[in-house]
């Protein structure tokens, strides 16, 4: 029979990118710590905030008090943590409490772009890509409604998008690399799209030059800072709430809401109203949790940092029906039938049980001799349940084999070990070595514990009970211990 062929890739589709990059999620902002202007403060301080705080903080500051989103139920001022500028307590808050509120016409979404100047010329554009023009075109503009926020906004993050090649040298090996590499190429090739159909053709519109590094600006200040968890908002930006920082500790994602509110006497205003997802003492910074779900290597990308926490590290196992596999065209019908195709992706999370799919579309794969039958017309409507056990001595032993392999060249491309990894991290590193560290430790772990446990599967084969055992206990001739049961005819 033809050997599957078994793949490595990184995890999650990103945008419309081929699934070797990861999925491009918009959420609140990475921590980063906003560079201090050089002139004096003192004439532009806030009586209310730190005074040591930047100018350009300040100011932003006073601009959210002139357009009324410091109210009464504002409880929360910017301040500087270890994280950077964040947002800190001005009183004791319980559980879900409302810390700030920011009315809908201060959102930057794509509603903010149709109602501007470039909305038609930008009607036909991917959602992220009008908006990240709308953000340059603002950033361009002295006068810019947005200007004290854009003014507070960092030049770049730690995600990987903003790495040197000598940094980008250190995630050799990691799924994270061609990942962050797959997305550079395609922001690029969306500018060049861009420049070619907007940019040259509406000099009225961008009377400045706009570079890739502009655009590279626009697109990691979406990733890193909008929301996504409002009804029918995909994408939008609020100033004031894009402050907070992500926390470890925070456990739930609910912590903001969309709400109506009196905007004059016979009308409502739209606001985004922020929770604190936890109680919080006065002074404290009030966190929330960016997401759940994602891996460190999509920590890294969005917002450019990790956790500690083992369930972080995941890697995405690849696997194809090789179109030189004589039984292709069946295998393909089963797998499209069950939801999957000819090339599958799997996400293993260090600690936790595989996707159910996994094993299933392994012996799948890996199906042929002698248990070939089962690919027949006949059992086409069972065989996806017969998978999810296993099927043959043979074909158990060929499915440990192909992930073993798989990982084991996987483990091969890093050049370092995990214990090189391990005395690395006791020393003093920067903020991105740190990351380059923790990601290329977690990928090895995972795949160190997918090799350790289809290992002792293997060891374990002569003690499993395959498809033809089931089916003999199924009929009575084959007892508890797999014996075959005689009788004597009458």
């Amino acid at each position: 029979m033809a050997t599957p062929m078994a793949l490595a890739s990184s995890s999650s589709n990103f945008l419309s990118l081929p699934r070797t990059a990861t999925h491009l999620s918009f959420s609140p902002k990475s921590p980063v710590l906003y560079p201090k202007p050089c002139f004096s403060i003192s004439s532009l301080a806030s009586p209310d905030l730190d005074p040591s705080l930047p100018s350009n903080v300040h100011t932003f500051w006073q601009w959210l008090r002139q357009e009324g989103m410091v109210s009464s139920k504002t409880h929360v001022k910017p301040a500087i943590f270890p994280q950077g500028l964040g947002l800190a307590t001005t009183k004791d808050l319980s559980k879900n409490e409302v810390v700030l509120e920011v009315p809908k016409r201060f959102w930057i979404n794509p509603d903010a772009v149709t109602h501007s100047e470039i909305g038609n010329a930008c009607s036909g554009l991917k959602p992220w890509v009008s908006v990240a023009l709308f953000l340059i075109r603002e950033n361009l503009k002295d006068d810019s409604r947005w200007r004290r926020y854009l003014d507070i906004l960092p030049p770049q993050t730690d995600s990987t998008v903003f790495w040197s090649e000598e940094e980008l040298a250190e995630l050799q090996g990691t799924q994270l690399l061609s990942t962050t590499l797959n997305v550079k190429e395609y922001v690029k090739s969306e500018f060049l799209k861009v420049e070619e159909q907007i940019l040259r053709r509406h000099n009225d519109l961008f009377p400045s030059p706009v570079t890739l590094d502009d655009f590279f600006w626009a697109f990691g200040i979406l990733r890193s800072r909008a929301f996504s968890r409002l009804r029918g908002q995909n994408l939008v930006l609020i100033p004031f709430a894009d402050l907070v920082n992500h926390s470890v500790s925070v456990t739930s994602e609910e912590y903001a809401c969309e709400v109506k509110a009196p905007a004059g006497l016979f009308s409502w205003d739209v606001l985004f109203s922020l929770r604190s997802p936890t109680s919080v003492k006065a002074g404290e910074q009030v966190f929330i949790q960016y997401d759940l779900k994602k891996s460190n290597a999509e920590l890294a990308l969005d917002y450019g940092f990790i956790e500690p926490k083992s369930d972080r590290n995941a890697y995405t196992l690849t696997f194809e029906i090789p179109e030189s596999d004589p039984f292709f065209d069946d295998k393909l019908d089963i797998a499209e039938t069950n939801g999957l195709g000819e090339t599958a992706y799997f996400d293993i999370v260090l600690e936790r049980p595989f996707p159910p799919a996994m094993l299933p579309f392994l012996r799948l794969l890996a199906l042929g001799g002698t248990d070939a039958y089962l690919l027949e017309s006949l059992f086409r409507n069972s065989i996806w349940g017969n998978l999810e056990m296993p099927v043959s001595r043979a074909n158990e032993e060929l499915v440990c084999q192909m992930v073993r392999n798989v990982c084991e060249a996987a483990l091969s491309a890093y050049h370092t070990t995990i214990e090189e990894d391990e005395k690395l991290k006791e020393e003093n590193l920067d903020s991105r070595l740190r990351i380059a560290v923790g990601i290329r430790e977690g990928e090895k772990r995972v795949l160190q514990q997918l090799i350790k446990i289809f290992h002792d599967r293997e060891l374990e084969l002569d003690q499993l009970e395959f498809y033809q055992d089931r089916r003999l206990k199924d009929f009575g001739l084959c007892g508890e211990q797999s014996e075959i049961i005689f009788w004597e005819s009458k």
